[in-house]
């Protein structure tokens, strides 16, 4: 459905995307990952065809969008981060003038408002001014602008920023929804927000792509430490040492909680401790208040894949 191929984006000296090449399938939602400054936003703005890349090509369907941009963009529903809404206006407004931008005749207009308000749960508010709104339902309205005109893909950037958690979790499930007959690429930091909605990631840093897979597939990828988390009583500090002193272990940290020690120790990946720790804790008659291996999270391969030293990053993110 989507083919970035070989693309680059330069501001002036700053390459904001550089050599980026992925394919996303039909049906898919795509969460678009990276740091501030590793290129999303521009990207986002090539594949809705606001920014020409300076090489490579954006393809739908084969064939690139530069050889008719229009037609491209009718393809796409685009929900920017900044949401520009008429806050003067109505929502019943705001949705026809978007319409009417759109190039939309009178049936149409009627059908995709009535489509759109059905599907972003907005019939509530669709008489009311759009300044009035929570930010939950300015979302909505956004998400509704986007879809007026039955676009087969939906690129958004940042569609929960600012809200609530119970709004995030409301647009978490229109996105789902919203997914299941459109193509979407969402860009978010919210890494709960990747797993709930996502079948698929793909991380930028620096303007190029630094791992492509689903989240099961990235978390399965990882190497590298593990990390154990002990809570014991009796010994205190002969309890850290013995514990320290267990093959694999990297590092450490302790803390005394009420009467009690709680040692996180860092382990290389190949070991598998908690066996060990629970025969070394009945051996030295420890009461044992805690023991469990921490799973490895979706921000932990995020910062693993990500992690720079920062050079440059405020003034690429200006950019991008």
């Amino acid at each position: 459905m989507i083919l970035v191929e070989a693309v680059r984006k330069r501001f002036g000296p700053v390459v904001a995307v550089d050599g980026l090449s992925f394919e996303v399938r039909r049906g898919e939602v795509v969460g678009l990952l990276g740091p501030n400054g590793a290129g999303k936003t521009t990207t986002m703005k090539m594949l809705t065809g606001t920014l020409q890349p300076d090489e490579g090509t954006v393809q739908f369907d084969g064939a690139p969008i530069s050889a008719d941009l229009t037609a491209a963009k009718r393809r796409v529903g685009y929900l920017p981060e900044a949401n520009p809404l008429y806050d003067d206006m109505i929502v019943s407004e705001h949705l026809a003038y978007v319409c009417d931008l759109h190039g939309l005749s009178g049936p149409e207009t009627r059908s995709g408002v009535a489509d759109a308000v059905e599907e972003t749960g907005i019939g509530d508010v669709f008489y009311r001014p759009v300044g009035e709104l929570s930010k939950g339902f300015r979302q909505r309205v956004g998400l509704a602008a986007a879809i007026l005109h039955g676009p087969e893909i939906l690129v958004l950037d940042e569609p929960t920023e600012g809200l609530d958690p119970n709004q995030r979790v409301d647009i978490r499930r229109l996105v789902v929804d919203l997914g299941r007959e459109r193509t979407i690429l969402l860009s978010t930091h919210v890494m709960q927000e990747v797993e709930a909605t996502c079948s698929r990631l793909l991380i930028l840093n620096r303007g190029r792509l630094a791992a492509d897979g689903s989240v099961q597939d990235l978390l399965a990828r990882r190497t590298g430490a593990a990390q154990y988390v002990v809570e014991v009583e009796g010994e205190g500090a002969e309890a850290v040492a013995a514990l320290v002193d267990l093959d694999g272990v990297l590092g450490h940290s302790a803390e005394a909680v009420d009467g009690r020690v709680r040692v996180t120790l860092e382990v290389s990946g190949e070991h598998e401790l908690r066996p060990t720790i629970f025969s070394l804790a009945k051996e030295r008659g420890w009461t044992l208040w805690e023991l469990h291996r921490e799973r490895v999270s979706l921000e932990q391969v995020f910062h693993d894949l990500t992690q720079e030293s920062g050079e440059g990053a405020a003034e690429k993110e200006a950019a991008a």
